[in-house]
C-alpha cells in the first residue's frame, strides 16, 4: 500500500522523476497516442506519404470534421495520433514558425529545423509544473534540399527519423508489416500502396475512400498534396483493398451503367 502511495506521489507532478527514473505523466501522454487511430508516415527516393485512418463513430458526424492531416508549408505535411485538441495546438505552433522562417529568413524552413522546434516547445511541457505534457504524436514529412524527409515527435519531445513509420492504435502490428514489406527503391505510388496494405493489415473489413486521409509531397514538386476521395479509391482498387460493401456498390454501380 505504501508503494502505491508513492507511485501516486510521483504520477502528480511532471516535474518529479520516480526513484526508477521515470516520468509517470509522460508514459500516460504515449498511452494517450495509443488510443488514437492509426497514422502512417512512408518516405521513398521520389517523396513521403502520410496516410491515416479517418474512420468517424457515427454517420451523424461531418466526415471534414475529422482533422488528422495537415498542412504545414507548401513542401510540409503532418499527421497525428491521439488527443486532437493537443495536435491543433501543436500544428498552429508550427505554422507558426514556418512563417516566421519564411519571413526571417526568405526561404522554407527545413524539415529537421521544423521538427526541432515542435520537439522543444514539446519538452517544456514536461519540466513546467501546473502544466502537462501533450498527449500526441505527430508524423512531420516534407522535401528538404530535394530529398524526402521523415520525423515522428514523441510527447516527451524527443525528434526520430524514419524511413518508415506508424504512430497510434496498432503501431507494433503496422511496423512489424512495414519492416517485411518496405524496400528503398519504391516509387512514390508504391509508397501509398504500402501505407495503405499497412492500414489494411490491422482492419478486419477492408478499407474504404471516406474512411481515410492519405497526402503526399513529391519530390519533383515539392508540393503538399491532399488525395480526393476519387483518387484513393483508385489507389484501393489498384492494390485491391477496398472493403467487401465498396465491392459490392462498385459491382451495382456497374450493373446499372
Amino acid at each position: 500500500m505504501q508503494g502505491h502511495n508513492q507511485q501516486q506521489a510521483y504520477d502528480r507532478g511532471i516535474t518529479i522523476f520516480s526513484p526508477d527514473g521515470r516520468l509517470y505523466q509522460v508514459e500516460y501522454a504515449r498511452e494517450a497516442v495509443k488510443r488514437g487511430t492509426a497514422s502512417i508516415g512512408v518516405r521513398t527516393p521520389e517523396g513521403v506519404v502520410i496516410a491515416v485512418d479517418k474512420r468517424i463513430r457515427s454517420p451523424l458526424m461531418e466526415r471534414d470534421s475529422v482533422e488528422k492531416i495537415h498542412k504545414a508549408d507548401d513542401h510540409i505535411g503532418i499527421a497525428s495520433a491521439g488527443h486532437v485538441a493537443d495536435a491543433r495546438q501543436l500544428i498552429d505552433f508550427a505554422r507558426r514558425q514556418a512563417q516566421l522562417n519564411e519571413l526571417r529568413y526568405g526561404e522554407p524552413i527545413p524539415v529537421e529545423t521544423l521538427t526541432k522546434e515542435v520537439t522543444d516547445y514539446i519538452q517544456q511541457y514536461t519540466q513546467v509544473g501546473g502544466a502537462r505534457p501533450f498527449g500526441v504524436a505527430l508524423i512531420i514529412a516534407g522535401i528538404a534540399n530535394g530529398k524526402p524527409r521523415l520525423y515522428e515527435t514523441d510527447p516527451s519531445g524527443t525528434p526520430y527519423e524514419w524511413k518508415a513509420l506508424a504512430v497510434g492504435s496498432d503501431r507494433a502490428d503496422i511496423r512489424e508489416y512495414l519492416e517485411e514489406e518496405y524496400t528503398d527503391d519504391m516509387t512514390l505510388d508504391e509508397g501509398v500502396g504500402l501505407a495503405l496494405s499497412a492500414l489494411a493489415s490491422v482492419s478486419d473489413d477492408g478499407l474504404s475512400a471516406d474512411g481515410l486521409g492519405v497526402a503526399t509531397i513529391s519530390t519533383e514538386t515539392e508540393q503538399f498534396h491532399e488525395l480526393s476521395d476519387e483518387e484513393t479509391e483508385a489507389y484501393l482498387e489498384q492494390f485491391a483493398l477496398l472493403g467487401e460493401a465498396d465491392e459490392e456498390e462498385e459491382a451495382d454501380d456497374a450493373d446499372e451503367e
